[in-house]
């Protein structure tokens, strides 16, 4: 029995798209899923610690102040707006765009990342005041940190995309970071909420 090829097929062979999601995308999907037990497990040990706690947050300190990490939120929630704009440049083959795009996400992905450490420079505690301190810390440390990685992918997808490795059948990269930087946004709006507005 002969298989029906269909147009969208035809379409995809002949840009040399392969049909389904790409090894790279997966693992990427595999990294990510990985990434949301990690956090997973980190929001799981503050819910706990602070629905055993008497007072939240401990007597002598206030709650945190939320204007200033709200400002910073909305920077890292329109650097994802950046990117999707990136990707979707890429997907026309837009180069010139994807890099210009690319680059506004990693300048605001660092202002989001400098606005955190001056938060902590804010700061009444430390991270060895307490339980309280530690959680804090660790929770906005480690997304921190998936910040700083995701600019430094930002920063290769930019050196390959000035040196023209990219292009609208191949941009699995591209496509890798946009998930990634989507992925680092919520996880922190979902930390901003929990750590900033919740009472």
């Amino acid at each position: 029995m002969t298989a029906v090829t269909t147009s969208a097929e035809l379409e995809s062979h002949e840009e040399g798209r392969p049909e389904g999601m790409s090894m790279p995308l997966l693992g990427m999907v595999l990294f990510i899923a990985s990434e949301v037990m990690f956090f997973g497990g980190l929001f799981a040990a503050y819910f706990n610690i602070r629905a055993d706690a008497k007072g939240w947050p401990p007597a002598g300190l206030e709650h945190l102040h939320a204007t200033l990490p709200g400002i910073f939120t909305v920077v890292l929630v329109l650097s994802s707006v950046t990117m999707h704009m990136g990707v979707l440049a890429i997907r026309r083959g837009n180069t010139k765009a994807l890099a210009r795009w690319v680059a506004i996400t990693l300048f605001l992905g660092l202002v989001f990342l400098s606005g955190q450490i001056y938060d902590y420079s804010t700061l009444e505690f430390t991270i060895r005041d307490g339980v309280y301190g530690s959680t804090f810390y660790t929770l906005t440390g480690f997304h921190g940190a998936h910040v700083f990685g995701g600019a430094v992918y930002l920063f290769i997808v930019l050196i390959r995309t000035l040196s023209g490795q990219f292009s609208k059948a191949h941009h699995a990269a591209v496509e890798g970071a946009t998930m990634y930087w989507h992925f680092v946004d919520a996880v922190w709006i979902a930390l901003f909420f929990t750590l900033y507005v919740l009472k």
